[in-house]
C-alpha cells in the first residue's frame, strides 16, 4: 500500500457508492474487499447512510437467542449480539437452574434521567442555590414545555437536585434536572430541556453555564434482580461453596471485581446491542455505579441461604429503552424487541438485569468448577478449526482433538489435518 494523506475533505459530500470506490481507489483494495464493503446486509443504502457520517459499509455481528429465562413470572427469550462463545450457551444453562425455584424477580424500575446544569463565576453560591430552589417550578415549567407529548404521556421534568463543588477553577453549582423520560433511553429530551432552563438559571443566578448534559450515572433509574439457584443443579455445596469463595474475592479486590463485573456486562451489553440500545453508557454507568464507595466493587451480591442453595442479587443503573434512536431505524433491532416481548423500558430493564446476574453465576459456577477455559475452549476449538481450514465435515473431529490434547491453535489444528490427510488414525 503506498503512502496517502488522510487530510482528506469533503469526503462526506460523496453517494455511499462513491465513497465505496474512492476508499477502493485510495487503499488499492482488492475485488473480495470491495466486495464486503458491496455488503451492506439488512441494510438499505438511503438507511444506511442516515444513520452515521462518512459511513462505507456495515459491520456485522453473530445474533444468537438464551432460553429458560424466567422473570417476574414471565417466560422470555432472549435475544444477544456477541462474537465471544460460550456466552448464550452458559446465560441459558444459569437460567435453567434459577427456574427450579421460580426464576428472577426483578423489582420495578423508575424510568428517571439526570440531566446536569454546570454553573460557575457565582458571586454568592449560597444566594444562587436558594434562588434556584425558589423558582423551582418555574424552571420546570419551562423544561416541560419542550414536550408537551411527554407531559401527556405522564413523563417530564418533575424534580430539581442542586450539588456544590469545590473545584480547582473554584465553587461550582451543579443542576440536575430530573425527567422521567417513560419509554425512552432519554438523553435527546433531557438535553434539549437542560438547554432551554440554561438563559433562565444564567438570569436569576448570575452565573455562566458551560455544560449541560446527560448523565449516564443514572442513580435514580436502578435496576435490581434477584434469584435462588439450586445447590444440587449447580453441582453440589462444594461448588455453591467455590462460588461465594469467588464473590469475597471480588468483594476484597479490584483487579478481580474488574472481571467479575465484565462477566456480568458479557449478558447485559449483548443484550443492549441487540435492542439497538447505547452499550457504552451503559457501561461507564454500570463501572460508574461499582465505584461509588470510593472503591471499585462487584455489581452482584451472593449468600446461601436456610437450604444452602445460592441467593445471588443484582442491582446497577440501566438507561434502557424501546423507542426512539437506533431501536426503532435498525432493522434488525425492531426484530429483538419482537422476539424479546417486552412492553417498556422498565421491563427491559428487568429483563437485561436478570440476563446479567445469570451470566455472573455461570461464569462463576464454571470458575468454581472445571475453571472458564474448559467450557470456553470447547467453543472456541470449532473456530479455530475453521480458521486453519478444516472441512466442515472433519471440523468436529478436529475440534474435539483439541480440546483433548489442550492445544487450542490454529498451527496444531492444521498438523492433525494433515495427519487426517495421510491417513492416521487418530
Amino acid at each position: 500500500m503506498s503512502n496517502f494523506s488522510s487530510n482528506i475533505s469533503g469526503f462526506y459530500k460523496l453517494s455511499l457508492e462513491e465513497r465505496q470506490q474512492f476508499l477502493a481507489k485510495l487503499l488499492n483494495l482488492d475485488q473480495d474487499d470491495f466486495k464486503l464493503l458491496k455488503n451492506l446486509g439488512y441494510f438499505l443504502p438511503a438507511q444506511i447512510d442516515m444513520l452515521i457520517e462518512n459511513v462505507i459499509g456495515s459491520y456485522q455481528l453473530p445474533l444468537g437467542i438464551a432460553f429458560n429465562f424466567k422473570i417476574n413470572e414471565k417466560d422470555y427469550i432472549i435475544p444477544m449480539v456477541i462474537e465471544e462463545p460460550s456466552v448464550i450457551a452458559a446465560a441459558s444453562n444459569a437460567a435453567k437452574i434459577a427456574r427450579k425455584t421460580g426464576g428472577f424477580h426483578s423489582e420495578k424500575i423508575k424510568s428517571i434521567m439526570i440531566s446536569q446544569i454546570q454553573i460557575t463565576h457565582l458571586n454568592d453560591i449560597d444566594d444562587a442555590k436558594e434562588l434556584i430552589i425558589k423558582q423551582k417550578d418555574q424552571i420546570l415549567k419551562i423544561a416541560n414545555d419542550q414536550d408537551p407529548l411527554l407531559n401527556e404521556l405522564g413523563g417530564g421534568a418533575l424534580d430539581i437536585e442542586v450539588r456544590e463543588l469545590t473545584t480547582q477553577k473554584g465553587k461550582m453549582l451543579i443542576l440536575h434536572l430530573l425527567v422521567n423520560v417513560l419509554d425512552a433511553m432519554g438523553a435527546n429530551v433531557v438535553n434539549t430541556m437542560a438547554e432551554s432552563i440554561t438563559p433562565y438559571i444564567e438570569e436569576i443566578t448570575g452565573g455562566k453555564i458551560y455544560l449541560r448534559i446527560v448523565s449516564n450515572l443514572a442513580t435514580h433509574r436502578i435496576a435490581r434482580c434477584k434469584a435462588i439457584f439450586d445447590k444440587e443443579m449447580l453441582g453440589g455445596i462444594d461448588i455453591v461453596e467455590g462460588i461465594l469463595s469467588a464473590y469475597e474475592f471480588a468483594l476484597a479486590d479490584p483487579y478481580r471485581a474488574t472481571t467479575h463485573n465484565k462477566g456480568i456486562m458479557n449478558g447485559i451489553i449483548a443484550l443492549t446491542l441487540a435492542t439497538g440500545n447505547d452499550t457504552r453508557a451503559i457501561e461507564a454507568g454500570a463501572h460508574a455505579y461499582a465505584s461509588l464507595t470510593g472503591s471499585y466493587k462487584p455489581l452482584t451480591k451472593f449468600w446461601k441461604d436456610s437450604k444452602g442453595d445460592l441467593v445471588g442479587e443484582i442491582e446497577l443503573p440501566l438507561a434502557l429503552g424501546i423507542i426512539g434512536g437506533m431501536t426503532k431505524t435498525h432493522p434488525m433491532a425492531r426484530l429483538a424487541l419482537k422476539i424479546l416481548n417486552v412492553q417498556s423500558a422498565e421491563e427491559l430493564s428487568q429483563v437485561a438485569a436478570a440476563l446479567g446476574l445469570a451470566q455472573n453465576v455461570a461464569a462463576l459456577r464454571a470458575l468454581a468448577a472445571e475453571g472458564i477455559q474448559e467450557g470456553h475452549m470447547k467453543l472456541h476449538s470449532r473456530n479455530i478449526a475453521k480458521i486453519a481450514g478444516v472441512p466442515d465435515k472433519l471440523i468436529e473431529k478436529v475440534a474435539n482433538l483439541l480440546v483433548k490434547e489442550k492445544k487450542i491453535r490454529v498451527d496444531y489444528a492444521k498438523e492433525i489435518l494433515e495427519r487426517i490427510k495421510e491417513g492416521e488414525k487418530l
